[in-house]
């Protein structure tokens, strides 16, 4: 109770020290000009015709950006002209932005690959509903990214469609083209449009975001700070039919070791051709049907450290079909994680809003459900069954209540899982969101069994603060298998307060305190968990970051009460113009959460060390270097377990559309066999890509990976495998080719 009571005094006192404008202040304050009638123009313009000084009068101008970050409301730094018009087919916008040569930050990247440059967007609500928004980014060399943005969520980048844009350096800074079609965005049916508006521009260098029109971070939301963009007329997506076919070659031998029978190296030949189907339904319903698709996976992983966690480890998902589109699945529990599909043969889904209602439903299946049971089983060659629906209706400003239906079967088994929510906009900066759940499971012997679910949250969000108070119930019988729930049993209250505070000096931007708490019960009311996290962070120039945090822990695990503590650094820096940097350090108590038989669960000393470099020696050449170490001992100061991953990570940019990828990884676990139960492992790993992308949809990917390990392959009936010190086997190489086109209509 006292700890709660000392998160609930800092709570209020950060309440009650916010500014006294943080009700009252509004961006029509600062600036009352929001709306705009954009200009329909006879003739496509062209890049050419913004430079040396030169404009298109047929365009609106417009160049009263304000910022966003770091001085709320105050006047760009860098001046940024900016001219929009729009013709039968195409949204234009054209920028022209000042800034010294020698602090423009401009890549000949990937697409999408351009997070820490300078770059201009444009921000389109096209359904005027002050919900979400699509984001259209450009480098000054002209590289893409686009999201859509959800108020309350992360910006979706899975989100990809086909624009044209074109950048230049210029004496004075940089001039930017960008040319949107509109059978790439969907919109309401209507003669004449409203839409939501926004003009950005992005300096890492000064840390800086500022808008037309201006869009403070006094006020919880983005996408309802919009303008209003009128003047589009007689406009439409047209018909809008897709297709992109696909084929794959992919040759393989690899060690494979099955449940039945002894390992032994294979060799496999797959080729396979498929076809993406993509229908769009009353300018806004997106009807997509995978028949034969290849859900492999292009992109790697990330590094992450699975030795001795006590919880799953969630990967995020890399397949285009599944994260195209997936916010639509989203609610504050995670219900549907595209990733327990592992296998499919065929996908159809569809997605898109009607007036005010948001639809979301996806059917599949699954060949990895049969390959699990074993080929023994009167169910092997089976596929599990899959269907999701999510439907969502809009009310007041940007307020929602809808509801989210799961269903996976097999062999006679099911599990079922129904939720309802609501995200409740209480005034400009506070929101709540709250979901209720229940769930129904059959297991293939008939045992039926259930249980609910809860997550209430009430989140404030202010340039000076940040409050977020979260509820979570999960009954001990509550199953969602499609989804990501690494706890139930679960009665937990969560705590997060942050205080910011903005100083009038050349050295830091921001800086303020936070602190986390939390406790957890079980159902039968014993005490699983409670922690207490003060820390510090401090935003400087050049877009540098620094955090220190101090914790205090109580867990119970295996029956038994542990208290331990942890000490955290972090550091991200981008002061140097060809290098990023993040260093993150942390030490304290652990628990050994991997005992051997015989030995009980104990608390060590363990530390953890991550960082990543980042450099761009060159405009078309990026390395990174990643480095992960963790470390677990016993009090006495013997070692129980060192693990290191590593990763090496080069990509040159032969120009947009062409990239060459490679990757080294290693990852090495070191252990004491008489402290921990897994095995010492190590791995290297090589990994080539080849990346043609001309524009989404139309692609061609050629790739190589090899990988070797510390395995012996012992003779015998059947053979065996035991690991040993050295890398000394390969177990798996492939080569694979990939080609896919688009076909719009």
């Amino acid at each position: 109770m006292r700890l709660f009571r000392a998160a609930l005094l800092f709570f209020f006192v950060g309440f009650c020290a916010a500014p006294a404008d943080a009700q009252t202040v509004s961006p029509a304050s600062v600036s009352n000009a929001r709306d705009l009638s954009i200009p329909r123009i006879t003739s496509r313009p062209r890049l050419e015709e913004f430079l040396d000084g030169k404009s298109r009068l047929d365009m609106l101008h417009v160049e009263t950006f304000r910022q966003r970050q770091p001085g709320d409301g105050e006047p760009a730094t860098r001046k940024t002209s900016a001219f929009i018009g729009y013709d039968d087919k195409n949204f234009y916008a054209a920028f022209v932005c000042e800034a010294p040569h020698n602090e423009i930050r401009a890549r000949m990247g990937r697409r999408e690959d351009i997070n820490n440059d300078d770059k201009v967007g444009v921000f389109l609500d096209t359904y005027h509903d002050h919900q979400r928004a699509y984001e259209f980014l450009v480098n000054p060399l002209g590289i893409q990214a686009d999201a859509v943005q959800t108020d309350g969520q992360n910006d979706d980048f899975s989100f990809d469609t086909l624009w044209n844009s074109e950048g230049r350096i210029t004496p004075d800074g940089y001039a930017v083209l960008i040319a949107i079609p509109f059978k790439s965005l969907r919109f309401a049916s209507a003669d004449v449009q409203t839409w939501g508006f926004a003009l950005g521009r992005f300096i890492p260098s000064n840390n800086e975001s500022s808008f037309w029109p201006f869009l403070t971070n006094r006020v919880n939301g983005f996408s309802a700070q919009l303008g209003n963009l009128t003047g589009l007329e007689s406009i439409s997506p047209g018909r809008n039919i897709q297709l992109i076919p696909y084929g794959a070659l992919g040759h393989a031998h690899f060690l494979d070791n099955p449940v039945n029978g002894g390992p032994l190296f294979r060799t496999n030949t797959d080729i396979r051709a498929g076809l993406d189907f993509k229908l769009i339904l009353h300018d806004s319903l997106s009807l997509d049907v995978a028949l034969k698709p290849d859900f492999s996976q292009v992109e790697t992983d990330d590094p992450q450290v699975t030795v001795n966690q006590r919880y799953e480890v969630r990967f995020d998902e890399k397949r285009p079909f599944f994260i195209e589109n997936n916010g639509f699945f989203a609610t504050p529990e995670t219900l549907f994680f595209s990733r327990r599909v592992i296998d499919p043969t065929y996908g159809t889904r569809l997605t898109g809003k009607l007036g005010r209602w948001d639809l979301g439903f996806l059917g599949i299946n699954d060949r990895a459900a049969s390959i699990a049971v074993g080929s023994a089983d009167s169910h092997f060659g089976q596929s599990a069954v899959i269907g999701v629906a999510r439907v969502q209706r809009e009310f007041g400003t940007q307020s929602s209540a809808g509801f989210l239906i799961t269903d996976r079967a097999f062999a006679g088994g099911w599990n079922r899982v129904a939720s309802l929510d609501t995200k409740l906009r209480l005034n400009q900066n506070w929101t709540f969101n709250g979901q209720g759940i229940i769930s129904q499971t059959k297991q293939t012997n008939g045992a039926i069994s259930g249980g609910d679910a809860w997550n209430l949250n009430l989140h404030a969000q202010h340039r000076d603060y940040v409050y977020d108070l979260t509820y979570t119930d999960r009954a001990e019988g509550f199953r969602a298998e499609l989804g990501f729930i690494p706890r139930v049993n679960i009665r937990q209250a969560q705590l997060f307060a942050l205080r910011r505070f903005h100083p009038q000096n050349k050295y830091v931007v921001s800086w303020g305190p936070r602190i986390f708490v939390n406790a957890d019960y079980d159902h039968s009311g014993v005490q699983q968990d409670w922690q207490m996290s003060p820390g510090l962070q401090m935003e400087m120039p050049r877009s540098t970051f620094f955090n220190v945090n101090y914790s205090n822990y109580f867990e119970r695990f295996s029956s038994t009460n542990f208290l331990h503590w942890n000490t955290g650094l972090g550091f991200h820096s981008e002061y140097f113009k060809a290098a990023v940097v993040d260093l993150n350090y942390s030490q304290g108590t652990r628990i050994n959460y991997a005992s051997p038989a015989g030995v009980n669960p104990f608390l060590g000393n363990g530390k953890e060390f991550r960082t990543t470099l980042t450099l761009r020696p060159a405009s078309r050449l990026k390395l990174d270097e990643i480095y992960y170490y963790t470390e677990l001992a016993t009090p006495a100061g013997t070692t129980a377990f060192v693990n290191h991953l590593l990763r090496s990570r080069f990509n040159y940019q032969f120009n947009k559309q062409l990239s060459l990828r490679l990757i080294a990884d290693y990852n090495a676990t070191l252990e004491n066999a008489s402290l921990v139960s897994f095995e010492r492992q190590k791995r290297l790993s090589g990994d080539a890509l080849i990346i043609w992308l001309l524009h989404p949809g139309t692609a061609v990917y050629v790739g190589y990976t090899d990988s070797l390990e510390n395995l012996a392959l012992n003779p015998g009936s059947p053979p065996s495998l035991n690991r040993i010190a050295f890398l000394s086997t390969t177990t798996q190489r492939q080569f694979f080719a990939k080609m896919s086109y688009l076909l719009r209509f």
